[in-house]
């Protein structure tokens, strides 16, 4: 009796334990987030968690202990045939000694396919063999295919490759919802402009103009991407750029100089073909500031769309603007200058209280972009103009007009010089008082 007691606990023991660890592997299974299916040696499931219900939309009473060919049917049947192939085949020849293969192999299929209830779905699926061993054999007593739903993430990435290059989409990606739910921090924001679009759109009629854009922003995005910057949204014939979010650099200011200078070269290359076949050439301005930006998918639940907002982002706009007063390209702030690494020829061409500001700011024009051709003696020029300048700051308006006079024998067709000799002589008929070489922007 005593042995059969001590055996009855043993066994009882035994079931407990076997009962423990069904529970432990079946909790293991539920908390997962891929959908995981086993089935038997007869294609029978015996298992499959909640991710697997949710992915199927099915309930547990309609898959378990049903074939796995009554659940994977239609365009999800050729998984059920790669059941069969787990068996690795006489003919492998990954390893020279065919006795160190192993009998049964794992099957991975990436960014494949499913479909379940009109569904489609994009998944990483991968196939283990269940193996027990038995006389020193491997055998095949089963399956288990897990799922990988990669839908959501597919679609997001896709979507931000159209505004970033895919090394920089693959990051935001891992940066997950809390870079898309908002974000506050430094950025360098280029706003883009096409000049004279209402002489283009009357040249080139509306699909000659869309195929002229489409090209021309080609181009552009291209420049943006290559110094790792989010090309934030197209505006017309405009555009915006973002460089430090979502993901920051220690150099994203001399990222958004380089990018506008090199958007400047492309253009001249893109315009030299159309000028030699006296088509219709494009002109642009671009402004960038650095500043504090609040970054975030923004909308309503019907369209969100991942950009940036903040007082950052106007001034850029207003610099892009002021870009035809000044005759210049590309204009930056005293913010993005002072936080350049690299060095690039620039002038300091005004400070100036734009709308809707009260604190002045300075402005720089870069002109790395420009060739002896179209800037002559730029070295020269560049001295007498800062020269003149310092002469304006000071109120100094006669001499500075003689040496804005001078940049122009120089280069005939600094349209900056010539805007300051005639800004000077305005100020000359005027009684200036305390006069601090601030400028009051009164446009946009």
């Amino acid at each position: 009796n005593q042995f059969e007691d001590a055996s009855d606990d043993v066994q009882r023991l035994f079931s407990e334990h076997v009962q423990n660890m069904k529970n432990y592997t079946e909790s293991i299974l539920a908390s997962m987030k891929n959908a995981v299916i086993t089935v038997n040696e007869d294609g029978i499931i015996t298992t499959c968690n909640r991710a697997g219900l949710h992915l199927m939309k099915l309930r547990k009473s309609e898959v378990l202990s049903k074939h796995i060919n009554q659940i994977l049917i239609e365009k999800n049947a050729w998984i059920v045939e790669k059941l069969d192939e787990l068996e690795t085949p006489e003919d492998e020849d990954d390893l020279e000694e065919k006795n160190l293969l192993p009998k049964f192999r794992d099957l991975e299929f990436l960014d494949t396919e499913l479909h379940f209830n009109n569904d489609n779905i994009s998944a990483n699926i991968t196939i283990y063999p269940l193996i027990t061993e038995k006389d020193k054999e491997e055998h095949k007593v089963g399956s288990m295919i897990m799922i990988e739903n990669i839908s959501d993430e597919k679609r997001m990435k896709s979507t931000m490759s159209r505004y970033m290059n895919p090394e920089l989409a693959e990051q935001l990606m891992d940066g997950g919802e809390d870079l898309l739910g908002g974000k506050q921090s430094v950025g360098t924001v280029l706003f883009s402009d096409v000049r004279s679009f209402t002489t283009i759109t009357e040249t080139l009629g509306a699909q000659g103009t869309v195929a002229l854009l489409n090209e021309y922003f080609t181009v552009m995005v291209d420049c943006i991407q290559k110094e790792d910057g989010m090309l934030d949204k197209f505006i017309g014939d405009a555009m915006m750029a973002i460089f430090g979010t979502p993901i920051a650099h220690d150099d994203d200011p001399d990222r958004g100089v380089r990018a506008a200078i090199d958007m400047m070269v492309k253009l001249n290359e893109f315009n030299a073909p159309r000028k030699k076949a006296g088509l219709l050439c494009l002109d642009h301005g671009m402004g960038l500031n650095t500043d504090s930006i609040v970054s975030g998918n923004i909308g309503s639940p019907k369209r969100m769309d991942y950009t940036v907002i903040g007082d950052g982002v106007n001034l850029a706009a207003r610099l892009e603007s002021a870009c035809k007063q000044y005759g210049a390209r590309i204009l930056i702030s005293e913010f993005t200058f002072d936080a350049l690494k690299a060095t690039y020829k620039t002038r300091e061409i005004d400070k100036v209280v734009v709308k809707g500001k009260t604190k002045p700011v300075g402005v720089y024009e870069v002109l790395d972009y420009h060739t002896e051709e179209s800037f002559p003696n730029m070295v020269d020029a560049l001295g007498l103009f800062n020269s003149g300048f310092e002469l304006y700051k000071k109120g100094d308006w006669q001499k500075a007009i003689k040496q804005f006079k001078h940049v122009l024998k120089a280069n005939p067709d600094d349209v900056c010089a010539k805007m300051y000799i005639d800004r000077c002589e305005v100020l000359k008929t005027r009684k200036m008082k305390n006069w601090d070489g601030v400028w009051v922007m009164t446009s946009k």
